[in-house]
Protein backbone atom coordinates (compact mmCIF):
# COMPACT_ATOMS: atom_id res chain seq x y z
CA UNK A 1 0.00 0.00 0.00
CA UNK A 2 1.46 3.37 -1.02
CA UNK A 3 1.36 6.49 1.13
CA UNK A 4 -1.40 7.84 -1.10
CA UNK A 5 -3.56 4.74 -0.54
CA UNK A 6 -3.10 4.59 3.21
CA UNK A 7 -5.76 6.50 5.20
CA UNK A 8 -4.70 9.23 7.59
CA UNK A 9 -5.25 8.76 11.34
CA UNK A 10 -7.43 11.06 13.46
CA UNK A 11 -6.05 14.60 13.87
CA UNK A 12 -6.40 14.85 17.67
CA UNK A 13 -4.94 15.98 20.01
CA UNK A 14 -2.89 18.37 17.79
CA UNK A 15 -4.40 19.14 14.36
CA UNK A 16 -2.20 17.33 11.89
CA UNK A 17 -2.44 15.97 8.36
CA UNK A 18 -0.13 15.04 5.50
CA UNK A 19 -0.63 18.40 3.82
CA UNK A 20 0.75 20.26 6.85
CA UNK A 21 3.56 17.73 7.27
CA UNK A 22 4.63 18.06 3.64
CA UNK A 23 4.43 21.86 3.72
CA UNK A 24 6.68 21.95 6.79
CA UNK A 25 9.14 19.52 5.18
CA UNK A 26 9.34 21.65 2.03
CA UNK A 27 10.12 24.75 4.10
CA UNK A 28 12.93 22.87 5.85
CA UNK A 29 14.30 21.59 2.53
CA UNK A 30 14.12 25.05 0.95
CA UNK A 31 16.09 26.42 3.88
CA UNK A 32 18.72 23.73 4.25
CA UNK A 33 18.40 21.06 1.57
CA UNK A 34 17.25 17.46 1.98
CA UNK A 35 19.78 16.90 4.76
CA UNK A 36 17.75 19.37 6.85
CA UNK A 37 14.65 17.17 6.58
CA UNK A 38 13.84 14.48 9.12
CA UNK A 39 10.61 13.37 10.73
CA UNK A 40 11.92 14.70 14.05
CA UNK A 41 12.65 18.15 12.61
CA UNK A 42 9.31 18.27 10.79
CA UNK A 43 7.54 17.32 14.02
CA UNK A 44 9.40 20.09 15.82
CA UNK A 45 8.31 22.60 13.19
CA UNK A 46 4.70 21.52 13.76
CA UNK A 47 4.95 21.35 17.57
CA UNK A 48 3.99 17.70 17.48
CA UNK A 49 5.58 14.57 18.89
CA UNK A 50 7.80 12.76 16.34
CA UNK A 51 5.99 9.46 16.86
CA UNK A 52 2.74 11.06 15.73
CA UNK A 53 4.15 11.59 12.27
CA UNK A 54 4.60 7.84 11.79
CA UNK A 55 0.83 7.52 11.69
CA UNK A 56 0.89 9.60 8.51
CA UNK A 57 4.27 8.75 6.98
CA UNK A 58 6.24 5.54 7.56
CA UNK A 59 9.66 6.55 6.21
CA UNK A 60 11.63 9.57 5.08
CA UNK A 61 11.46 8.18 1.54
CA UNK A 62 7.67 8.42 1.70
CA UNK A 63 8.02 12.00 2.87
CA UNK A 64 10.31 12.76 -0.08
CA UNK A 65 7.75 11.19 -2.44
CA UNK A 66 5.04 13.45 -1.03
CA UNK A 67 7.29 16.51 -1.26
CA UNK A 68 8.12 15.81 -4.90
CA UNK A 69 4.45 15.31 -5.73
CA UNK A 70 3.62 18.65 -4.14
CA UNK A 71 6.16 20.33 -6.41
CA UNK A 72 4.71 18.55 -9.43
CA UNK A 73 1.64 20.73 -8.87
CA UNK A 74 3.89 23.66 -9.86
CA UNK A 75 5.07 21.80 -12.97
CA UNK A 76 1.60 20.73 -14.17
CA UNK A 77 0.59 22.88 -17.19
CA UNK A 78 -2.38 25.17 -16.61
CA UNK A 79 -4.04 23.77 -19.74
CA UNK A 80 -3.39 20.93 -22.15
CA UNK A 81 -0.50 21.94 -24.47
CA UNK A 82 -1.40 22.34 -28.11
CA UNK A 83 1.17 19.94 -29.51
CA UNK A 84 3.81 17.45 -28.40
CA UNK A 85 6.74 19.83 -28.81
CA UNK A 86 5.11 22.47 -26.66
CA UNK A 87 4.17 19.84 -24.08
CA UNK A 88 7.77 18.64 -23.72
CA UNK A 89 9.11 22.21 -23.75
CA UNK A 90 6.71 23.21 -20.95
CA UNK A 91 7.64 20.11 -18.96
CA UNK A 92 11.35 20.93 -19.25
CA UNK A 93 11.12 24.64 -18.48
CA UNK A 94 8.64 24.32 -15.63
CA UNK A 95 10.71 21.55 -14.06
CA UNK A 96 13.76 23.81 -14.28
CA UNK A 97 11.91 26.75 -12.72
CA UNK A 98 10.60 24.51 -9.93
CA UNK A 99 14.14 23.29 -9.23
CA UNK A 100 15.44 26.86 -9.08
CA UNK A 101 12.78 27.62 -6.45
CA UNK A 102 13.37 24.34 -4.62
CA UNK A 103 16.97 23.30 -5.28
CA UNK A 104 16.57 20.01 -3.41
CA UNK A 105 14.27 18.84 -6.22
CA UNK A 106 17.35 18.35 -8.41
CA UNK A 107 18.55 15.66 -5.99
CA UNK A 108 15.33 13.69 -6.44
CA UNK A 109 14.82 14.00 -10.20
CA UNK A 110 15.35 10.89 -12.30
CA UNK A 111 14.25 8.42 -9.65
CA UNK A 112 11.49 5.86 -10.15
CA UNK A 113 8.27 7.22 -11.70
CA UNK A 114 6.26 9.68 -9.60
CA UNK A 115 3.04 7.93 -8.54
CA UNK A 116 1.34 10.75 -6.64
CA UNK A 117 -1.71 12.48 -8.14
CA UNK A 118 0.22 15.52 -9.38
CA UNK A 119 3.04 13.44 -10.82
CA UNK A 120 0.57 11.20 -12.63
CA UNK A 121 -1.28 14.29 -13.94
CA UNK A 122 1.97 15.69 -15.37
CA UNK A 123 2.73 12.37 -17.05
CA UNK A 124 -0.82 12.14 -18.42
CA UNK A 125 -0.68 15.66 -19.88
CA UNK A 126 2.68 14.91 -21.50
CA UNK A 127 1.68 11.57 -23.01
CA UNK A 128 -1.69 12.89 -24.15
CA UNK A 129 0.11 15.49 -26.27
CA UNK A 130 2.00 12.73 -28.09
CA UNK A 131 -0.90 10.28 -28.33
CA UNK A 132 -1.50 9.03 -31.87
CA UNK A 133 1.71 10.42 -33.36
CA UNK A 134 3.46 7.06 -33.45
CA UNK A 135 3.60 3.77 -31.55
CA UNK A 136 3.65 3.93 -27.76
CA UNK A 137 7.20 2.57 -27.43
CA UNK A 138 8.54 5.41 -29.57
CA UNK A 139 6.51 7.90 -27.54
CA UNK A 140 7.96 6.55 -24.30
CA UNK A 141 11.53 6.74 -25.65
CA UNK A 142 10.89 10.32 -26.78
CA UNK A 143 9.72 11.38 -23.32
CA UNK A 144 12.60 9.53 -21.67
CA UNK A 145 15.12 11.21 -23.96
CA UNK A 146 13.87 14.72 -23.25
CA UNK A 147 13.59 13.97 -19.53
CA UNK A 148 17.16 12.67 -19.46
CA UNK A 149 18.36 15.90 -21.06
CA UNK A 150 16.62 18.34 -18.77
CA UNK A 151 17.32 16.28 -15.64
CA UNK A 152 21.05 16.35 -16.36
CA UNK A 153 21.04 20.02 -17.33
CA UNK A 154 19.11 21.01 -14.20
CA UNK A 155 21.40 19.02 -11.92
CA UNK A 156 24.46 20.65 -13.49
CA UNK A 157 22.97 24.14 -13.06
CA UNK A 158 22.02 23.53 -9.42
CA UNK A 159 25.46 22.04 -8.72
CA UNK A 160 27.07 25.20 -10.07
CA UNK A 161 24.79 27.44 -8.00
CA UNK A 162 25.71 25.49 -4.88
CA UNK A 163 29.40 25.75 -5.74
CA UNK A 164 29.07 29.51 -6.04
CA UNK A 165 27.57 29.73 -2.56
CA UNK A 166 30.09 27.32 -1.04
CA UNK A 167 33.18 28.99 -2.53
CA UNK A 168 31.91 32.55 -2.65
CA UNK A 169 33.07 32.69 -6.28
CA UNK A 170 30.77 33.36 -9.21
CA UNK A 171 31.34 31.48 -12.46
CA UNK A 172 33.41 34.33 -13.85
CA UNK A 173 35.33 34.77 -10.59
CA UNK A 174 36.20 31.06 -10.68
CA UNK A 175 37.29 31.31 -14.31
CA UNK A 176 39.53 34.29 -13.53
CA UNK A 177 41.03 32.51 -10.53
CA UNK A 178 41.91 29.46 -12.64
CA UNK A 179 42.73 31.42 -15.78
CA UNK A 180 46.55 31.39 -15.37
CA UNK A 181 46.62 27.61 -15.00
CA UNK A 182 44.37 27.07 -18.02
CA UNK A 183 46.43 29.53 -20.09
CA UNK A 184 49.65 27.68 -19.25
CA UNK A 185 48.14 24.32 -20.14
CA UNK A 186 46.73 25.54 -23.45
CA UNK A 187 50.08 27.14 -24.32
CA UNK A 188 51.65 23.68 -24.40
CA UNK A 189 49.82 22.97 -27.65
CA UNK A 190 48.54 19.65 -26.32
CA UNK A 191 44.88 20.75 -26.31
CA UNK A 192 44.15 22.53 -29.61
CA UNK A 193 40.43 21.72 -29.71
CA UNK A 194 40.00 22.90 -26.13
CA UNK A 195 41.99 26.08 -26.89
CA UNK A 196 39.62 26.86 -29.76
CA UNK A 197 36.64 26.41 -27.47
CA UNK A 198 38.17 28.64 -24.76
CA UNK A 199 39.32 31.46 -27.03
CA UNK A 200 36.72 31.39 -29.80
CA UNK A 201 33.62 29.98 -28.12
CA UNK A 202 30.73 32.18 -26.96
CA UNK A 203 29.96 32.14 -23.26
CA UNK A 204 26.20 31.92 -22.66
CA UNK A 205 24.09 32.01 -19.52
CA UNK A 206 22.44 28.94 -18.02
CA UNK A 207 18.99 29.67 -19.42
CA UNK A 208 20.28 30.16 -22.97
CA UNK A 209 22.30 26.97 -22.75
CA UNK A 210 19.29 25.06 -21.41
CA UNK A 211 16.93 26.36 -24.10
CA UNK A 212 19.35 25.73 -26.96
CA UNK A 213 20.09 22.19 -25.85
CA UNK A 214 16.40 21.48 -25.38
CA UNK A 215 15.58 22.70 -28.89
CA UNK A 216 18.27 20.45 -30.34
CA UNK A 217 16.93 17.44 -28.45
CA UNK A 218 13.38 18.22 -29.59
CA UNK A 219 14.60 18.46 -33.19
CA UNK A 220 16.14 15.00 -32.85
CA UNK A 221 12.97 13.60 -31.31
CA UNK A 222 10.88 15.11 -34.12
CA UNK A 223 12.74 12.94 -36.63
CA UNK A 224 11.50 9.83 -34.81
CA UNK A 225 7.89 10.86 -34.31
CA UNK A 226 6.51 9.65 -37.62
CA UNK A 227 3.25 7.80 -37.96
CA UNK A 228 3.61 4.02 -38.26
CA UNK A 229 3.03 2.55 -41.69
CA UNK A 230 -0.51 1.39 -42.34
Amino acid sequence: MTVWDRPEPPTRPVPLDRERIVAAAIVLADEGGLEAVSLRKVAGRLNAGPMRLYGYISTKEELFDLMVDEIYAEILPAEQPGDWREALRILAHQTRQAALRHEWLADLLGRRPALGPNGLAVTEATLAALDGLTDIDTVMRAVETVSAYFTGAIRREITNLRAERTTGLSKHDWQRAHGPHVTRMLATGRFPALAKAVYDGTDVDAETSFTTGLDWVLDAVAAKLTRPSA
